[in-house]
């Protein structure tokens, strides 16, 4: 990389072209790359860039972000709606698997585009989110069922929405009485903490009480702007957790998660979820077995406090939801006696009572 390159302010990528200029990948762009392009969205913030070249485009966090012609390789198990949304969309935004709350997705375009993404064929640059009648429609389904306690805004990234959209939806939302909890699925505080500003904050309490889940993989992503961003939101009683997505040569060792969950903690994160990835097309090379999941999560147990620890979980195929996948704890039972493992793997017998 040339010293003027390496000195350039960067701007954000949305291209192949926009990768190579960056110096991003190399100075050819491949027939099976340019496939890769053509089918799913390409996006860098310019915080990301910054980081690629801090750390090297073999990094952990490039291998979030930039194409490879992996992403060609299908596996006959792979879908293109891989945790059954389209199963459980009554209406045009709405997602409702869980009887007590509902995903809401307004907005098909993100500030990144994470390669292992499991909607990556629903969104990117030219798709759609909901447009005024289509929000109505959404907002009226929420309205008639009384069951719905939280609204998960999801997408798409939800804070690529404007302060003035944000502050308005979540009006709406805080005018529906059964309605308590606003839960935002996002990147952007890691990807783009700039975005997190007091007009934003303002925006977030116009209505139900907003949590924020942070999407964050590897913690060379915890940088100091993205503390301070985080910091920004906690300190005006914005709640942040966090998921994690497992993914093999970015975060698949105990050591490094537990390394991210410690300090997500100490930045007053709650680690949430863990995901086991998904079958999303074209990600066979990110994926890890469920048994290497457990191990390293049974791991993770033996050597990290209670509080560090997010549940594993799988979101299973055909839209039946997300089940905790960590290894079992009881081994063996035989009417009111139990063969229990502790969190070295030493089996223990127990009597209940």
């Amino acid at each position: 990389m040339s010293e003027d390159l390496a000195q350039r302010k960067p701007r954000a990528a949305q291209s192949l072209r926009d990768l190579q200029e960056l110096g991003l990948i190399d100075s050819s762009i491949t027939p099976e790359l340019q496939a890769v392009a053509d089918k799913y969205a390409i996006g860098l913030t310019p915080h990301i860039i910054e980081m690629i070249r801090a750390h090297g485009p073999n990094s952990p966090i490039a291998r979030q972000y930039i194409p490879t012609h992996e992403e060609l390789n299908v596996n006959e198990r792979e879908l293109e709606d891989p945790i059954g949304d389209l199963a459980h969309s009554p209406v045009p935004g709405i997602v409702h698997r869980y009887q007590d709350r509902v995903l809401l997705n307004v907005i098909k375009t993100c500030a990144v585009y994470c390669r292992f993404c499991f909607r990556r064929e629903t969104v990117g640059p030219g798709t759609r989110g909901l447009d005024s009648a289509q929000l109505e429609v959404a907002l009226r389904y929420i309205r008639q069922n009384s069951q719905i306690w939280e609204v998960i805004l999801s997408g798409g990234d939800p804070l690529t929405l404007s302060n003035r959209r944000l502050s308005a939806l979540l009006d709406e939302l805080g005018r529906i009485d059964h309605i308590a909890v606003a839960r935002f699925h996002t990147r952007v505080p890691a990807v783009a903490p700039e975005r997190i500003t007091d007009d934003l904050i303002s925006a977030l309490h116009s209505g139900p009480t907003t949590y924020i889940v942070i999407h964050i993989n590897h913690p060379d992503e915890l940088t100091k702007r993205v503390k301070d961003a985080i910091a920004q939101l906690t300190a005006n009683g914005v709640p942040v957790l966090s998921q994690t997505v497992l993914l093999r040569t970015i975060n698949d060792s105990a050591e490094t998660l537990g390394r991210l969950f410690k300090q997500l903690a100490k930045a007053r994160v709650k680690p949430y979820y863990l995901h086991h990835p998904d079958l999303a097309i074209g990600t066979q090379h990110f994926r890890l077995s469920i048994q290497e999941g457990q191990r390293i999560f049974s791991e993770l147990r033996q050597k990290n406090s209670g509080l560090t620890l997010p549940q594993y979980v799988l979101d299973l195929p055909g839209g039946h939801g997300k089940v905790p996948i960590s290894s079992s704890y009881i081994e063996t039972k035989s009417g009111s006696q139990y063969k229990i493992k502790d969190s070295r793997g030493n089996s223990h017998s127990y009597i209940d009572t």
